[in-house]
């Protein structure tokens, strides 16, 4: 007979709010589809005999997360699986085959147009300088992911505007022109979708968005290209790893 000196340990109890969230995970991760609805907030508060304003924070935690998303008034969704972006110089094509999905393009215009001020002022030439202007929507798998707006010095790329081409701009730069980007100074920024780009990306107005700005360089540290992407955040992210400087304190 055990007496309660004797009794085994048993392991601490788990708390709601841990035992819900793994539920949640589990769901997302081990049947739900993406675009599948999640249980209401009441639904779950009744499972696990606890608080709405709980559950709430565990799906606000996961919609943080980038694993749900809210849709006001129909509910909780499972998000697609993000696209992660190391900073590193690649081409979207690159991002894309490295994650076993197949990059595309959508509505994409080439023109010969005058670089203007700022376009003028980030590849380092006279306004009134030629420059190749290339827009399209790029895709996943068939899915629209970014808008790009790239401009390059007509001099540099002469007769691409007239060039049949398709994929990633990188490839054709190295295979027709024999240039190779060796690095690029970039800037990321945070902000929301107006309707325009929406619906290009086919995503709500408003929807959170990254604004990438970039100047790429070759090895001789001429300006390639001055670029002005627009990433739907909802399925892209940007991982690095940082360092600490032993020597500070």
């Amino acid at each position: 007979m055990t007496t309660p000196d004797t009794a085994p340990e048993t392991a601490p109890r788990r708390g709601k709010a841990t035992r819900l969230r793994e539920y949640l995970t589990g769901l997302i991760d081990g049947g739900l589809q993406p675009h599948d609805r999640m249980p209401t907030e009441r639904e779950l508060a009744e499972q696990f005999q606890t608080t709405r304003l709980t559950v709430r924070r565990a799906l606000d935690q996961l919609g943080h997360e980038g694993r749900l998303y809210r849709t006001q008034g129909a509910g909780t969704f499972v998000s697609e699986p993000r696209i992660a972006k190391s900073l590193e110089l690649t081409s979207f094509s690159d991002d894309m085959r490295a994650r076993g999905l197949k990059p595309g393009s959508l509505g994409t215009t080439v023109e010969c147009i005058a670089a203007g001020a700022e376009v003028g002022a980030e590849l380092h030439i006279s306004p009134r300088d030629m420059v190749v202007h290339i827009t399209r929507t790029r895709t996943a798998d068939g899915v629209a992911m970014c808008l790009e707006h790239c401009y390059m010095p007509s001099a540099v790329v002469p007769g691409l505007e007239t060039t049949s081409w398709d994929g990633s701009l990188y490839e054709v730069l190295s295979r027709t022109y024999g240039l190779t980007p060796e690095k690029a100074e970039q800037s990321i920024r945070a902000s929301v979708l107006d309707a325009a780009d929406a619906a290009a990306l086919s995503v709500p107005e408003f929807s959170p968005a990254f604004r990438v700005q970039r100047v790429t360089f070759d090895a001789r540290g001429r300006r390639l290209e001055y670029a002005l992407s627009t990433y739907r955040a909802d399925r892209y992210s940007y991982d690095m790893v940082i360092y600490r400087n032993p020597g500070k304190s």
